[in-house]
């Protein structure tokens, strides 16, 4: 049996983010409105991973993320591993890295909560214990990786 492989062309300038839980690789393009993107972007799910079993992956051309954009990445998908291509050299490779707090970018989910009646900024503490959850400054309740809403 011939074994047959798809090789999708290098990037020269952008960024790679591997090691993406393959469940959550549609939920890291919404969340960096990759949807939107006039540039290349390459998405593959369920690829093969021997650290992961399954892992998904995305490329992006001419496109480097904030540290705001890499902290959502590290909120749904921790083990992700950010990669920045120049002139098609890898110039920079890093594991993301949970935040201690995270301000701004995520709701709270409790409904009493000052933050969804004020215009006040979300504020959380980062606890991993296995699975991430954040637990609001302002009213003490916890958040689930699956019931993040990101602002």
């Amino acid at each position: 049996m011939v074994k047959k492989e798809l090789i999708v062309s290098a990037i020269e300038n952008g960024t790679v983010i591997d090691h993406i839980v393959s469940s959550e690789v549609f939920r890291v393009m919404r969340l960096l409105n990759l949807e939107k993107c006039e540039e290349t972007v390459y998405m593959g799910s369920n690829l093969e991973s021997q650290k992961l079993g399954k892992k998904g992956i995305i490329k992006v051309a001419n496109r480097f993320f904030a540290p705001e954009e890499i902290n959502k990445i590290a909120l749904v998908s921790p083990n992700a591993t950010i990669i920045e291509i120049r002139n098609f050299e890898v110039t920079k490779k890093t594991k993301v890295e949970l935040p201690q707090r995270v301000k701004g970018i995520v709701k709270c989910m409790n409904p009493n909560c000052i933050t969804n009646h004020e215009a006040i900024e979300t504020d959380f503490s980062v606890v991993q214990n296995p699975d991430v959850k954040l637990k609001c400054h302002f009213c003490e309740k916890f958040t689930t990786k699956e019931n993040m809403e990101f602002l």
